[in-house]
Formats: structure tokens, C-alpha cells, sequence
């Protein structure tokens, strides 16, 4: 399968990221296609700003369309940001939801993660739910949010910034849970 991972964070060494690269190593190594997209280089304007043009993407949103559209699965990571998701990933969702990218989104799986520095991550990943389903539901797409979440508590003491285990039994064992779970809901899901 192909799945598309959105680490969700701009801010530099974020544990979002050490999340997304954790995922991504552990679908590789079953042998899925993976791509994964760094908010790092994220420039989408706000609304006031102008419009996106198709034809004249930037590299960070080439590469988030290209991710989509070749995806069975898109799973969003998102740290914890004031009980929320970020502001980034909300601007991307306000201005990639809409009929214009609608085959960006559709026939797709999508599955979400919350990251926390402490005990967390549930919040945002509730928020994307919400909003993803409204997407789907409002542009009448063929696409689904897997109910089952996954939060990254005390992230940088399991995770080292390659994504690499520190050896937290529970935390991989959840890890690998939510994964799994992800690839089964997407194998029923793209049949």
C-alpha cells in the first residue's frame, strides 16, 4: 500500500516528527511505500493571502499533492498546540478541503495521531477527526476517518529524533497496534 504521512509541525526538532519517522521505518520494513511530508517547509498562504494556483505549486505543496493523490492512507500527526491541532494544519485542511482538491482527499483512508511532550495528544486528533469527516461529508466523498487514534505521550523520552525506539515497551507495543489497525481498516477500505 501506499500511505502518506503529515508530520504537522513547523517548528524545528518538533517530536512530531520523530513520530512521522517512527511510522514511517516500521510501515517501510513490512514493505509498504511510504511518503512523508514535513510541515517544516510548509508555506500554504492564509485566505487573505491569494489564492493556491494549480499550476504554479511550490515544492512544499507539490509534494503534499503528490503525497495525497497517491495514497491509500494519509496519516495526520499533529502535536498538542493549545488543547487544538496547529494553525498550520488547519490552514492547510481550510484551503485544500474544498471542491477544488477534492480528489486529494477522496478514495482514502485517514488516521490521526496526537503528540504531546507530556501526558496528551488526544485533543488535537479529536479536532482532526471532526474535520476531516466534514470534509469528506461536505464535498460527498468516497473516503474514511479510522476511529481508532493514536497519542504519543512523552514523546522525546521514547522516541530519539530519527524515530528510533528508546525501548518503551508500552508505547511501542501501541505504536504498532495503531498501525496495524491503520493497515486493516485500509485493506477493507481500497478493495
Amino acid at each position: 500500500m501506499n500511505i502518506c504521512i503529515i508530520s504537522g509541525s513547523a517548528r524545528a526538532n518538533n517530536n512530531t516528527l520523530r513520530v512521522a519517522k517512527a511510522i514511517s521505518q516500521r510501515l517501510i520494513a513490512i514493505g509498504h511505500q511510504v511518503s512523508l511530508i514535513d510541515f517544516i517547509g510548509y508555506d500554504i498562504p492564509l485566505v487573505n493571502q491569494g489564492e493556491i494556483k494549480t499550476e504554479n505549486f511550490t515544492p512544499f505543496q507539490q509534494s503534499i499533492v503528490d503525497g495525497m493523490l497517491n495514497a491509500n492512507s494519509i496519516i495526520v500527526i499533529t502535536p498538542e498546540y493549545n488543547w487544538s491541532t496547529t494553525p498550520e494544519i488547519l490552514n492547510w485542511l481550510h484551503r485544500f478541503g474544498d471542491k477544488k482538491f477534492a480528489n486529494l482527499f477522496n478514495e482514502k483512508v485517514f488516521s490521526t495521531v496526537g503528540v504531546s511532550t507530556g501526558k496528551g495528544g488526544k485533543a488535537p486528533a479529536i479536532h482532526l477527526h471532526s474535520i476531516l469527516n466534514k470534509i469528506i461529508s461536505f464535498t460527498d466523498l468516497n473516503s474514511v476517518v479510522s476511529p481508532k487514534i493514536f497519542e504519543s505521550h512523552y514523546t522525546k523520552e521514547v522516541l530519539d529524533e530519527h524515530g528510533a525506539s528508546l525501548g518503551n515497551d508500552m508505547f511501542d507495543a501501541g505504536l504498532n497496534d495503531f498501525i496495524h489497525y491503520t493497515l486493516r481498516v485500509t485493506q477493507r477500505w481500497v478493495r
